[in-house]
């Protein structure tokens, strides 16, 4: 693969012992900052890039292209793949390396301590059928007039630079239009970033509908059991209202970066989060919550992958039929609930459908309707009560998030502008899949795929 490297910064990767003194004034970081921001680049190079690679099966160009979106400085990273091995080690002009390898049916997890228990986890294969979308692979349902608007909004999205790779539309519980750009299919599975956040709630409410997981409980981990965390409930957790100190900002250093990139267990950094607000009166928007709520669920069915990864796979995988998902784990063998989900746009638009059905698909009720309507209302934040379990509100505030959008509406999003609508008043559910850097126009351009009243609906109906 050709690097793309300037003559001075070459000539820097060539100086030995210089480059650790002159990098972080090239690349856009103090001295101070150099070793997490090495550990940031080469973290975030190797396992995106397994993932890419791996998971979504991107080219190599594509996934340095998604990789320098976030920095420039991503381009000087040497990422080597072992085809053999599913293994790809990022190196950054000498300063540090990382590895991330890849696991059938698990993804990529970084090699960062001992990774030996994912190597002992099975991933059962989730059986696909020939029936109609979401049972099944067909799409009979088609409709001629909105897929190609979907064609054209993609097409406009990509000619503007936003990098939009799959729309999809759901009207009446029928797969009516979807568009893909070049080399994306119904099958291929993209990364959800925190809409992922969206699923780990649906694992909780899972868990309550089976009897357990009840979201008033407090003192959930040990480590709280002597100070003012102790009150934290499992629900305060799923609102974002824990009142904990994490650090959200995603720069060298901050929690948020060490979490995804840098730690063996993700959910030990918010584990150790020190109490900032009195819980539930403050909303403060945390990844480290969401994985507090993944640690928490993984020890209450047993503690060990395979056993998180049976009841992801036979609680939601396999009645729902999403074949084309990947749940990836931290290096200690724990679900990063928070951000690494691969899904395929048909997948991703199961689980709206499951929310917009009221807990039910394909003939099961996995979640109870009164855990649905809970997940979306309002929390009782002081500062912002328009998030529910994981999902984004469109109402609860003193404005809409989206005012051409349905007042009903709500979302799970992820960075890069990843979107899954649940509109019940339209009883639609839009998704879009892309790698938009900057803003993307969610209110104008979803409100163009809804039904119009006094219109026949989008199905035919």
């Amino acid at each position: 693969m050709k690097k793309i490297v300037t003559i001075p910064l070459l000539a820097l990767a060539l100086a030995g012992t210089a480059s650790a003194i002159l990098a972080p004034r090239l690349l856009g970081f103090s001295m101070t900052e150099l070793g997490s921001a090495v550990r940031v680049a080469t973290g975030m190079g190797a396992k995106l890039a397994c993932s890419g690679r791996y998971v979504s099966g991107f080219d190599r160009a594509q996934i340095l292209e998604d990789l320098a979106s976030y920095s420039p400085a991503n381009r000087l990273l040497d990422l080597e793949y072992d085809a053999d091995g599913r293994r790809v080690t990022a190196d950054l002009l000498g300063l540090g390396k990382v590895s991330a390898r890849y696991r059938e049916g698990l993804g990529c997890a970084l090699e960062i301590g001992d990774t030996t228990p994912l190597d002992q986890v099975t991933v059962q294969t989730v059986a696909t059928t020939d029936a109609p979308w979401p049972e099944g692979s067909a799409v009979p349902a088609i409709n001629a007039d909105l897929q190609q608007r979907l064609d054209a909004l993609l097409a406009s999205d990509n000619a503007a630079g936003l990098e939009t790779r799959a729309l999809l539309v759901v009207q009446d519980g029928e797969l009516v239009a979807e568009s893909y750009a070049e080399g994306i299919t119904p099958q291929t599975p993209l990364l959800g970033w925190s809409m992922g956040k969206s699923l780990t709630a649906m694992l909780q409410g899972r868990l309550e509908a089976l009897g357990q997981g009840d979201r008033q409980a407090r003192a959930l981990f040990p480590e709280w059991q002597e100070d003012a965390r102790r009150e934290i409930t499992l629900e305060q957790l799923l609102q974002m209202s824990s009142g904990l100190d994490f650090d959200e900002t995603y720069a060298p250093g901050s929690d948020a970066t060490h979490m995804l990139f840098s730690a063996h267990s993700a959910s030990d950094v918010a584990l150790q989060s020190p109490a900032a607000f009195d819980p539930g009166s403050h909303f403060s928007y945390s990844s480290g919550t969401t994985n507090l709520i993944a640690r928490w669920l993984h020890e209450q069915l047993g503690g060990t992958p395979q056993a998180s990864i049976d009841f992801f796979q036979q609680q939601l995988l396999q009645p729902l039929g999403m074949a084309d998902t990947v749940f990836e784990m931290d290096p200690s063998g724990v679900f990063v609930g928070s951000s690494y989900i691969y899904a395929s746009a048909r997948d991703w638009a199961r689980l709206g459908q499951l929310m917009l059905n009221g807990g039910e698909l394909n003939g099961q009720q996995l979640l109870s309707e009164e855990w649905v309507q809970r997940a979306a209302m309002p929390n009782d934040s002081e500062n912002e009560p328009r998030y529910g379990y994981q999902f984004w509100l469109n109402d609860g505030g003193d404005t809409l998030r989206y005012p051409e959008l349905p007042a009903d509406a709500y979302f799970m999003q992820g960075n890069r502008k990843q979107v899954v609508m649940i509109s019940p008043s339209t009883n639609t559910v839009v998704v879009r899949l892309g790698w938009s850097a900057g803003g993307y126009p969610v209110g104008e351009n979803f409100a163009e795929l809804l039904p119009v009243p006094g219109r026949e609906t989008l199905s035919g109906r």
